[in-house]
């Protein structure tokens, strides 16, 4: 019998989960290097172009969740658009994408720790990771966070989604009362803007280098296709709940970085190298009630994060593990709580061992993982053009594909404003190869699958691979 989850959430606690994941602590911590890249007026234009990038790519995913209303989301849409060994290549960087996210948000409460009680955090010196400093106070901090979100799972998924409600409710009320605040603040100009793009670089190479960590910045609307199996409530709501999350996300993120750049000149700002470009501007506007609103604002994007990667990683990981790519122990379900029990495990545990490899090393796997979030969204826009019925859904399916594969080459290309680092070159490289070795290890009994099985266990009788 194929495990299947329980439907249990709905439509607003399936939207908390997407805004939750798309608004990280980057939105909050990253607008000072936003304004250097790219000046006040080109970040917001890139964050702009890509949300509206992203609802082009996520009407494909809209017809593939109605389409296809399983767990694995971009694993099932690769298996049904190209077969099964593109299902293995596109659900490996997935794997490794949501999987590196859950601790990256949870490292990143050390971050403001240190803006908010400096050293309080920095006890018990164990070594350096690539000039990374690796505290005992900050790995258990971390910890904590990930036992804190695994104990909520291990629950169920009905108070995950609850707790995903009230804590976006909040982050969003914190974002709102921050760009009142700074906008209407005895400091904040326009003038205080100029210049509008970064001096020193074309206006639109500041732009496309925005556009090129889209993946990166709306990654986490892709989270809700993984719960589509447990919608209690029809799929084809699933792309107006994805939209409603990307413009939500774009604007939040277009208020706090603008909101950062309007107190004090932008350029003298970024100059000084502050920890925390946005406390600077807040603390400058609204003293502490406002840093203290800001750190409420960074506290539950953090927490939304681990929470909805912790919920899609461990989806992910379920649905390979049912396809029998993962061992079967990948696939139990909790008879009980109707929740993937063992994947949830797997995820807690990982999460629990990467921030002892320090911070650096957590953000290089995921500029890396980025590529294989692109690679997700072209797998899902051309299974989209594959089973769309109309030429105006194959159009966009279509315009959504040339997006991802630009993403790509913006990140790949050398030369291209997003073109990645060496470090994270070096991760990439690491992760094909111990793919590779994954593969070989189990491409017997995953290929020795018969077709028909294989529909059925990735796509619950929905439809079928014409490669599988």
């Amino acid at each position: 019998m194929r495990p299947r989850l329980k439907p249990v959430l709905a439509p607003l606690q399936v939207a908390s989960l997407a805004l939750g994941c798309v608004i990280g602590f980057g939105c909050f911590i990253l607008a000072g290097d936003f304004l250097e890249t790219a000046g006040p007026l080109g970040a917001a234009l890139g964050i702009t172009l890509g949300g509206l990038a992203m609802l082009v790519i996520a009407r494909s995913y809209g017809l593939m969740v109605r389409t296809f209303p399983v767990a694995g989301a971009e694993f099932a849409y690769a298996y049904r658009v190209a077969g099964r060994h593109h299902a293995v290549i596109c659900g490996w960087f997935l794997t490794l994408g949501y999987l590196s996210i859950v601790p990256l948000n949870a490292t990143a409460l050390a971050i403001l720790g240190k803006f908010l009680a400096p050293e309080l955090f920095a006890r018990g010196y164990l070594y350096r990771v690539g000039g990374f400093e690796v505290f005992a106070g900050e790995v258990g901090l971390a910890a904590s966070a990930v036992v804190l979100v695994g104990f909520l799972h291990s629950r169920g998924v009905r108070g995950v989604g609850r707790m995903q409600v009230v804590m976006t409710g909040l982050m969003v009320a914190a974002v709102a009362a921050v760009g009142i605040g700074a906008f209407g603040g005895p400091g904040a100009s326009l003038a205080n803007w100029e210049p509008w793009f970064a001096p020193g670089r074309p206006a639109w190479s500041g732009v496309l280098a925005m556009l090129a960590i889209s993946p990166w910045l709306y990654v986490g609307f892709d989270t809700l296709p993984q719960a589509a199996e447990e919608f209690a409530f029809p799929a084809g709501r699933a792309f107006r709940l994805m939209a409603a999350a990307i413009l939500a996300g774009a604007g939040m993120y277009v208020v706090v970085l603008l909101s950062t750049g309007v107190v004090l000149p932008w350029r003298e700002l970024v100059a000084g190298e502050p920890a925390w470009a946005t406390g600077v501007t807040v603390r400058a506007s609204l003293g502490a009630a406002g840093v203290t609103v800001l750190s409420v604002a960074v506290a539950m994007a953090i927490f939304t994060g681990i929470n909805g990667f912790f919920m899609a990683s461990s989806r992910l990981l379920f649905s390979m593990g049912r396809a029998r790519l993962l061992p079967a122990w990948f696939g139990a379900v909790d008879p009980a709580r109707g929740t993937p029990r063992n994947a949830l495990l797997f995820t807690g545990a990982v999460s629990l061992l990467a921030p002892w490899f320090g911070r650096e090393a957590i953000v290089w796997v995921v500029d890396m993982a980025a590529v294989g979030t692109a690679c997700g969204y072209l797998y899902t826009c051309l299974a989209a053009y594959s089973v769309a019925r109309s030429r105006w859904p194959r159009m966009v399916a279509l315009l959504g594909a040339a997006l991802s594969a630009g993403f790509i080459a913006l990140l790949c290309v050398p030369g291209m404003p997003g073109f990645m680092a060496p470090a994270s070159w070096i991760a990439l490289a690491g992760w094909i190869v111990l793919g590779a070795l994954f593969y070989f290890g189990r491409v017997r009994e995953y290929a020795a699958i018969p077709g028909p099985e294989l529909d059925q266990l990735i796509l619950g009788g929905s439809g079928s691979s014409p490669r599988s």
